[in-house]
């Protein structure tokens, strides 16, 4: 079949969803099928759209963009929308609206996780051909290889990473911590390291600050600590924890969002009045949770796989879907 992927493919450090379109799209590739970002064929089996709006960075085409094509070009192509954003993680107005909006051009929605599904069916979304795909990682770069164990005496190293800068990324926890460390609250030799981007003017006391990396070197860098931090508010899914949990680290996560389908039984979850607490307790119960994310069972290639069983599912119903393809309305808000 021949995909097309509504998002073009950025080098080096970006977002989740810049590896979620790498990953997606080398796995279609060796399974044989065709994978474009535009809108140029006329032979398209399935359109995935994941960013609606054709003026985002890393969008290859929009909404608008799919309605001319279905309309104009090829009638028979199925429209699949991934949703992954929300104003609840970034404490936007209007991104919400706008997703409803667009999903009226598509004719199934993946969720990333069952939060942001609960979320947008709380606010007027159809389900009928919706289902629920969790995100992963690349396997053969995140990993446990050369993984450096915690022996329980040294220093106990603290990670975490982010490509955005927005405040609800966790920055309140993660400034809790380097106070806690610069004070020695805990009584611990602790190190904690902050990989990728911060708020304008936000700086640690005595934390470690690195630049955003990406691939091998990332992971490498993962593997060198012991302990993998989230305090990501409103996350739909992210692939930050996904990361640190492949490559080895027991995860202290945020009850918040997507978060706990993602990291419940791999590590210990925390509530803000709590964080100290329980990170006290993830550090006495190291080794178990050492054992349980050993068996961390989400990756890129079992995502992949799951896309593709539905785009197959979907083309197997493809005379159904059309024929039960609403009479497209949008001319009002399209302006075509």
């Amino acid at each position: 079949m021949k995909i097309s992927i509504g998002s073009k493919i950025i080098e080096g450090p970006w977002g989740g969803g810049n590896l979620f379109v790498i990953n997606l799209k080398n796995f279609l590739m060796s399974k044989g099928h065709d994978v474009i970002h535009h809108l140029d064929d006329d032979d398209i089996d399935i359109i995935l759209m994941t960013s609606p709006n054709h003026k985002a960075e890393s969008s290859s085409f929009g909404y608008k963009d799919i309605y001319k094509y279905i309309k104009k070009i090829k009638s028979d192509s199925i429209v699949v929308h991934r949703i992954n954003e929300c104003d609840e993680r970034k404490g936007t107005k209007n991104v919400n609206k706008f997703i409803l909006n667009s999903n009226r051009v598509a004719d199934a929605t993946i969720f990333v996780s069952s939060w942001i599904e609960s979320l947008y069916l709380n606010q007027g979304f159809n389900s009928e051909n919706s289902r629920v795909i969790l995100s992963g990682s690349d396997k053969e770069i995140f990993n446990r290889d050369n993984q450096n164990i915690w022996d329980q005496r040294s220093q106990l190293k603290i990670v975490t990473h982010h490509w955005g800068n927005n405040w609800n990324k966790g920055f309140e926890i993660y400034s809790k911590l380097d106070k806690m460390i610069y004070n020695n609250e805990l009584g611990l030799d602790i190190k904690f390291t902050y990989i990728g981007n911060v708020p304008k003017n936000f700086n640690f006391k005595t934390s470690t600050l690195l630049s955003p990396i990406s691939g091998i070197e990332l992971a490498e860098k993962l593997k060198d600590n012991h302990i993998y931090l989230t305090a990501s508010l409103f996350e739909p899914s992210g692939n930050h924890h996904i990361e640190g949990a492949q490559c080895g680290l027991p995860l202290l996560f945020v009850n918040s969002g997507g978060l706990p389908e993602y990291c419940n039984g791999y590590g210990v979850m925390f509530e803000n009045n709590d964080f100290n607490n329980k990170l006290l307790y993830l550090i006495k119960n190291y080794e178990n949770y050492l054992n349980k994310v050993r068996k961390y069972p989400r990756n890129s290639e079992i995502m992949s796989r799951d896309y593709l069983n539905y785009f197959e599912e979907l083309l197997k119903s493809k005379n159904q879907i059309i024929e039960k393809r609403q009479n497209l309305k949008l001319k009002s808000f399209l302006n075509i």
